[in-house]
């Protein structure tokens, strides 16, 4: 078998063989210039002398005249073995001289500030405001992550390597845009014991998480100026969304009950599109009753209105079983379902899901075709074996103990380290807590508190960042994830920072 060149290919180097200077001194000047200007970094290999020579057809003595000059000067060096290499430190006469130090050379190109003429839509998108990804740390008290010290490593290793031996030639190509079918069917099976769902594996896309499946679904449904019901306060990616596609958001309160239907059809009765977290609202984590979810889905059938049901964490449920899908409930196919995995196992995966109903199929398929051909198939064989195995449901089992023993931590020691400002009382699902104000006229403002405890690394967003007005409470947003040690060393510098602004006042 033939040997695989080990160095760079230097064929596009440009050389004039019209021109009056020799072309070994030519070669020597544009090496030299790829060198100062750090195209070809220090280690770099350089082609033998015979292969540059057949790459710009030279002859073998041209372009050993041109190295050896550079090896002379200090640019390149040759070892026998390892061929002839671009020097680790450059020369230091070169960087003596006035004018030559190699900083010099590469050219800085002026800041010219032009109007950019964007689209509507380009314009929506750069002036969305709001949207809240977090930290992307483990650290207390991100409510946007997992508990990333407990991802399962070795199974995980294992679920991979098993992908890796699953590949064949088949699988090397572009793929169906809905996604790995193995997958599906995995996912359409845990759907409809687990919550409720129905749904076929045809009706499964893989996406690269809810946002995605958002901005792919809001894209296709949703026209400038089409009004579009959101829980006030909610998921405020979703707010960012909408924006960018001109959307009019229709902010709805959120009660005990969930959704207050009967406002939302009073605001706007025709409304074109609903988003929901019926099970689990975020950021209030109310579950919606079963008679606002009778009547928003009577009211949705007879409007032709579309409902998006993003259900981020409902496998995270500490008393009894997970509550049902609004989508089982629905029997005219006008609720679009959403799942993710990057609150049960770790966002980086990037995988998320679509259940689409029928008669959208073929619409969604021709919408992600122009966006991108899927996710990392890789990935989604090795979360199919992960399910298909039972490593899924007993890492959720395992998280479901854990987040249990952590929230009972969060509580106690927001409690005891929260002076006379804050309180915090448990929860029956979810991944975070709201520490409420003990005083609805607290002179410490909530987004004052939380910047200042941003500033000591710890995540703690207030509720007013997912509001569309003012909620008549405050309350930050803890999430119990982070490990124990993390949480009780945050909720101490908590009550370091309240005490300090307590004293500023």
């Amino acid at each position: 078998m033939p040997k695989i060149a080990a160095y760079f290919s230097l064929a596009t180097l440009p050389l004039d063989r019209e021109a009056e200077k020799p072309l070994h001194r030519q070669l020597y000047e544009k090496l030299q210039k790829e060198i100062l200007e750090g195209r070809l970094p220090p280690g770099t290999r350089l082609p033998p002398t015979r292969a540059l020579a057949t790459e710009l057809s030279l002859s073998r003595n041209t372009v050993g005249r041109a190295y050896e000059q550079l090896v002379d000067e200090g640019y390149l060096e040759s070892k026998i073995g390892s061929g002839t290499r671009v020097t680790q430190t450059l020369p230091e006469q070169m960087l003596s001289v006035p004018g030559n130090d190699p900083a010099t050379y590469i050219e800085e190109k002026p800041v010219v500030k032009k109007d950019v003429k964007l689209s509507k839509r380009g314009e929506a998108v750069v002036n969305a405001k709001g949207y809240y990804w977090g930290s992307g740390e483990a650290r207390a008290f991100s409510p946007a992550l997992p508990a990333l010290d407990a991802f399962p490593y070795k199974v995980w290793e294992k679920c991979l390597h098993q992908s890796l031996r699953q590949l064949n030639t088949n699988h090397l190509g572009y793929q169906d845009v809905m996604g790995f079918w193995g997958l599906r069917e995995e996912l359409s099976n845990y759907l409809k014991v687990a919550r409720g769902v129905r749904c076929n594996p045809e009706q499964i896309m893989i996406t690269g998480g809810t946002q995605q499946a958002l901005e792919l679904i809001t894209s296709l449904l949703v026209d400038e100026g089409d009004e579009v019901w959101v829980e006030n306060p909610s998921f405020s990616g979703i707010q960012v969304v909408l924006q960018s596609q001109l959307a009019k958001l229709v902010p709805v309160s959120v009660d005990s009950e969930g959704l207050v239907v009967d406002e939302g059809i009073e605001k706007a009765e025709s409304a074109r599109m609903v988003y929901i977290s019926p099970s689990h609202q975020y950021p209030l984590g109310v579950t919606m009753s079963l008679t606002r979810r009778l009547k928003l889905l009577q009211w949705a059938q007879e409007q032709t209105t579309w409902i998006i049901e993003d259900d981020y964490d409902s496998e995270y449920r500490y008393e009894g079983y997970p509550l049902a899908a609004l989508q089982g409930l629905d029997t005219s196919g006008q609720v679009i379902y959403l799942g993710t995995f990057s609150k049960i196992i770790a966002p980086t995966l990037r995988i998320g899901y679509i259940v689409v109903p029928q008669e959208l199929i073929e619409p969604i398929k021709a919408a992600r075709r122009i966006r991108d051909r899927g996710q990392n198939l890789l990935v989604q064989i090795a979360l199919a074996n992960f399910i298909k195995e039972g490593h899924f449901a007993r890492h959720i089992r395992r998280m479901r103990a854990l987040y249990v023993k952590r929230q009972k931590l969060l509580i106690q020691e927001i409690n005891k380290e929260g002076q006379d400002v804050l309180t915090v009382e448990p929860h029956a699902a979810g991944l975070h807590l709201i520490a409420w104000f003990k005083k609805p006229n607290s002179t410490i403002n909530e987004v004052t508190l939380s910047q200042r405890l941003l500033q000591k690394d710890i995540d703690a967003p207030p509720l007013s960042r997912f509001a569309f007005n003012d909620l008549g409470r405050q309350g930050l947003l803890l999430g119990y994830s982070a490990p124990e040690h993390e949480i009780i060393a945050a909720a101490r510098m908590l009550r370091i920072v309240l005490a300090e602004m307590q004293e500023q006042q």
